[in-house]
């Protein structure tokens, strides 16, 4: 298990961006949390298989349809543990 730390910049609040991101992290199996920055960036901590965080690494490259997604930094973590996915308001 790893845990990464993501910064997600572009058009990306406004989007079902989280949501769509919780949607996928349940699918991969992923734990974590994701929430809007206040300077319009999306940011997220997750933990998982490596396969897993890389392909919903992969995902935040793209994000749903109407996002514009410009930079996804990946930072690695000490692992931390995380009971669900959840979206932080």
């Amino acid at each position: 298990m790893i845990t990464v730390h993501l910064l997600i910049e572009g058009q990306v609040q406004g989007v079902f961006y989280r949501a769509t991101a919780k949607e996928i992290a349940d699918k991969l199996g992923i734990t974590g949390w994701i929430k809007n920055t206040w300077e319009g960036n999306v940011e997220a901590t997750v933990t998982g298989d490596e396969t897993s965080v890389q392909k919903f690494i992969n995902w935040c490259w793209q994000g749903p349809k109407k996002a514009e997604v410009i930079n996804v930094a990946v930072t690695k973590k000490e692992e931390k543990t995380f009971n669900n996915f959840s979206v932080i308001r």
